[in-house]
């Protein structure tokens, strides 16, 4: 059972979707924890929304989720970025969540903890909503897609790398079956967060100003990766300032080591955080490169999922 109090957090969201102009009419709002997330603990009081729509006092996880007008049976979980400060709600995750609608992807657009926000299970609470969230959606959805943004990369990036890794207690029955995602999408990401790449605020948040070089390489993505790793997508541009783009260099290598699938898209510039990207701009090219590749991912499903002929002499 979801409390009362949770539930109407809920529906304070959706109603914020709409008061602001944001026309996902088709969408709704699913907490994804009974009740309490693992540990306790978090803020309290209402939501933080700032003038460009990004989250923060994250009281109650959950995901939103965009109806198309004719699914095709997928659907997205999308993971904004904000340096697990805050998530960007208004730039990143909803623009993009409708835009894939248009396409017939049904979309959920993830609302994760903030480790810094007073919750007991701390750097873990956003792991720990990440793989509910895949739990959840996996349980509506046939086949499930995971697209972040800088920091929602990251968190999406290690929970489809951690698939088997326990972050919390089982909750309820949801909890024994597997968080796993068929395709990983990372834009602009932070993957790793060793040295000589140790000064972006998702290390700062996560692993503190003075962490060892064990705690660094916990949390960076490339030393999970593994045969077992979905196809990955990644896009960033050249000058990004925030993440650099070694990022992507080092999730691509570290895919090509085991023979994972992975496609890059090299932007020229664009910097940090240009969510679909300006049109006419260089940025602009990687959404229409993602879905394509969404699609041959289908095609690729589609042909291994062929019943085997034999032909008769």
């Amino acid at each position: 059972m979801i409390s009362r109090r949770r539930f109407l957090l809920g529906a304070g969201a959706s109603l914020f979707s709409i008061k602001t102009g944001n026309l996902f009419a088709r969408q709704n709002v699913i907490p994804l924890w009974p009740d309490v997330p693992p540990g306790g603990g978090g803020p309290t009081g209402a939501l933080h929304i700032n003038k460009s729509g990004s989250w923060s006092n994250i009281v109650s996880p959950s995901i939103q989720r965009f109806q198309p007008e004719k699914p095709n049976g997928e659907a997205v979980l999308i993971a904004a970025g904000g340096g697990y400060n805050w998530i960007g709600m208004g730039r990143e995750a909803w623009p993009v969540a409708h835009w894939l609608n248009g396409f017939g992807y049904t979309t959920y657009v993830l609302s994760y903890r903030l480790p810094g926000e007073k919750w007991h299970a701390g750097p873990l609470a956003a792991l720990q909503d990440a793989q509910r969230a895949i739990r959840l959606v996996r349980a509506m959805e046939g086949r499930v897609h995971a697209l972040g943004f800088s920091a929602g990369a990251h968190l999406l990036g290690m929970a489809a790398a951690r698939s088997g890794f326990a972050s919390y207690s089982p909750q309820d029955e949801l909890d024994a079956s597997a968080a796993v995602v068929d395709s990983v999408g990372l834009i602009y990401p932070v993957i790793t967060l060793e040295a000589p790449y140790n000064h972006t605020t998702t290390h700062r948040i996560l692993t503190g100003k003075h962490a060892t070089p064990q705690e660094e390489a916990e949390w960076s993505i490339e030393n999970y990766v593994t045969a077992a790793y979905p196809p990955t997508f990644l896009a960033q541009a050249e000058d990004d300032r925030v993440s650099p783009p070694q990022n992507s260099t080092i999730m691509r290598d570290a895919c090509r080591r085991v023979g994972v699938p992975v496609e890059w898209v090299q932007i020229s510039q664009g910097g940090h955080g240009f969510g679909l990207g300006k049109a006419g701009t260089p940025a602009a090219i990687w959404d229409q490169a993602y879905v394509s590749w969404l699609q041959s991912q289908r095609q690729r499903y589609r042909h291994r999922r062929r019943p085997l002929v034999t032909e008769m002499i």
